[in-house]
C-alpha cells in the first residue's frame, strides 16, 4: 500500500494483506491455543524465536501465549494507523502499561519513574502502589526535566489527560526527558487526532477497550513501537500470560475501518454540547480541550488535529449536584469507561479516580461525559433536563436551610 494514502483508507485496509493470498474477505479468528509442530529442532527454534520478542519460523505458531495470527494483524493495522514499526497487544490496557513498566526497568539504568498528573486513576494507582517495585515521582509537564535522574527508565504522561482533558505538549516532554524513553498513553485522541511517535514519544498506548474498539463489547490493550522496544515487550507479555484473546484482536481489528467516522461525528457533537454547557447557569467550568482557555499554547491544531469527544464539566453545587445531574440523565449511561458508540457519564472521584491521592483527585463536582452517536440535540435535552433537577433540588435544600 502507498505511504501517501488517506487515514481512512488505511484503517480500511491496514493489517489485511494476507487475506487475498489466503482466499477471505474477512479476517479469520484462529483460536487455536496450541499448534502442531512439524519436528522437534524446528519447533523448538521457532518457540525461542517468540519466547525472545520476534515471530514464528518455520517451526510454527507453537503456542498462543507466544504469538497469534489474529491478534498479530491487528497489531499490524494499528502499528500502521500510529505510524510506528510494530505494535504489541495486551489483554487490557493496564496489562500493557505493566508490561511497559517492566520493559522499561530491564531495559534501563534503574527503577525510578516520572509521571506526568494528572492521568487515568489506574496508572496513577499502580505507579504509586509500588506494586511494580518503582519508584514514582509525580510532576506536571513543567517538571519533568527537574525530575528525571541517572536511574530514571521511563517517563510517563497522557494527553487530553484523565479525567479534566488537560493537554500536554509532547515534543516538549520529549525535550526535556532527554535520553529517557517517554510514553504517551493517546487513548483519548486515538491516531484519528494525534501520533505521538511522530513527536518522539518511544511508547503509544491505548486501552483498545475504548475508542479503537468503539463499541463496548471487546477488551484489550496496545503499544504502538519500534521494532526494537516490541520485542522487549513481547518476552513480558509471553511471560506474564497478558496475550489478547483472539476474539478480542478481531473485534477490536474490525473497529478501525470506522474509528475515524466516530471520532470526528463525536467531535462535533462534543464541541456544540460543550459551548452550550460552558453558557448554563449550573456549570461553574468546562473542561474540553480548545475552549474556555483550556488551551493556552495552540496545541489543538499543532500537536492535535482535533480537540475530541472527551469533555468534563464542572458543577457548582459540588458533589450534590453532581449526584442529582447523574441521577437525572436519561440517554447518558452511568457508566465507567469510554470512546464507545453511546454516551456514558461518571464521577471521577468516586470511581476511576477513587484510589488516588487525595491531593490530585478530581474535584467532587466534576463529572466526566464521553459523547457517542447519538443526535446531538437529543443529547442536550437530556442535559438540560438533568441540570434543571439539580438547579432544583439546589433550590429546595437552600429553601429549607435557611426556613430552618
Amino acid at each position: 500500500m502507498d505511504d501517501d494514502v488517506a487515514f481512512e483508507t488505511l484503517a480500511v485496509h491496514a493489517g489485511r494483506a494476507d487475506l487475498t493470498a489466503m482466499g477471505v474477505h474477512a479476517p479469520p479468528i484462529d483460536l487455536s491455543t496450541t499448534n502442531p509442530l512439524p519436528g522437534i529442532e524446528t519447533g523448538g527454534i521457532s518457540y525461542e524465536s517468540m519466547a525472545t520478542g520476534h515471530g514464528p519460523t518455520e517451526g510454527g505458531a507453537v503456542y498462543a501465549r507466544l504469538w497469534n495470527p489474529t491478534v498479530a494483524r491487528f497489531e499490524e493495522a494499528l502499528a500502521a494507523l500510529e505510524r510506528t514499526e510494530q505494535a504489541v497487544a495486551f489483554s487490557t490496557g493496564m496489562a500493557a502499561f505493566t508490561a511497559a513498566v517492566l520493559a522499561a526497568a530491564s531495559r534501563g539504568s534503574g527503577r525510578h519513574i516520572v509521571a506526568v498528573r494528572p492521568m487515568y486513576g489506574g496508572t496513577d494507582h499502580l505507579l504509586a502502589s509500588g506494586l511494580l517495585s518503582v519508584e514514582t515521582t509525580f510532576v506536571d509537564a513543567a517538571g519533568v526535566a527537574a525530575a528525571v535522574r541517572p536511574d530514571t527508565c521511563l517517563v510517563v504522561l497522557e494527553t487530553p489527560a484523565n479525567p479534566t482533558l488537560e493537554l500536554v505538549d509532547i515534543a516538549a516532554v520529549v525535550a526535556a526527558a532527554g535520553a529517557v524513553p517517554v510514553l504517551v498513553d493517546n487513548t483519548f485522541a486515538t491516531p484519528v487526532l494525534q501520533n505521538p511517535a511522530v513527536l518522539g514519544a518511544a511508547l503509544v498506548l491505548h486501552s483498545a477497550t475504548k475508542y479503537l474498539g468503539g463499541h463496548g463489547d471487546a477488551m484489550g490493550g496496545v503499544i504502538a513501537c519500534s521494532t526494537e522496544w516490541a520485542e522487549a515487550l513481547r518476552p513480558v507479555r509471553a511471560i506474564t500470560g497478558a496475550l489478547l484473546h483472539p476474539l478480542g484482536a478481531y473485534l477490536l481489528h474490525r473497529g478501525l475501518p470506522t474509528l475515524a467516522l466516530r471520532v470526528r461525528a463525536q467531535q462535533a457533537t462534543a464541541g456544540m454540547l460543550a459551548e452550550r454547557l460552558l453558557a448554563h447557569e449550573a456549570v461553574a467550568a468546562v473542561h474540553y480541550p480548545g475552549q474556555g482557555g483550556s488551551d493556552p499554547t495552540g496545541l489543538v491544531g499543532r500537536q492535535m488535529r482535533g480537540p475530541g469527544a472527551m469533555l468534563a464539566l464542572e458543577l457548582g453545587g459540588g458533589y450534590p449536584a453532581a449526584e442529582a445531574v447523574v441521577g437525572a440523565l436519561g440517554l447518558f449511561t452511568h457508566a465507567v469507561s469510554l470512546g464507545g458508540v453511546d454516551s456514558l457519564v461518571q464521577h471521577p472521584a468516586s470511581l476511576t479516580h477513587r484510589p488516588v491521592a487525595p491531593d490530585a483527585r478530581p474535584g467532587a463536582g466534576i463529572l466526566r461525559l464521553s459523547i457517542g452517536l447519538e443526535d446531538g440535540e437529543d443529547l442536550w435535552r437530556d442535559l438540560e433536563r438533568a441540570l434543571g433537577a439539580a438547579m432544583a433540588g439546589r433550590a429546595t435544600e437552600l429553601a429549607g436551610a435557611s426556613a430552618g
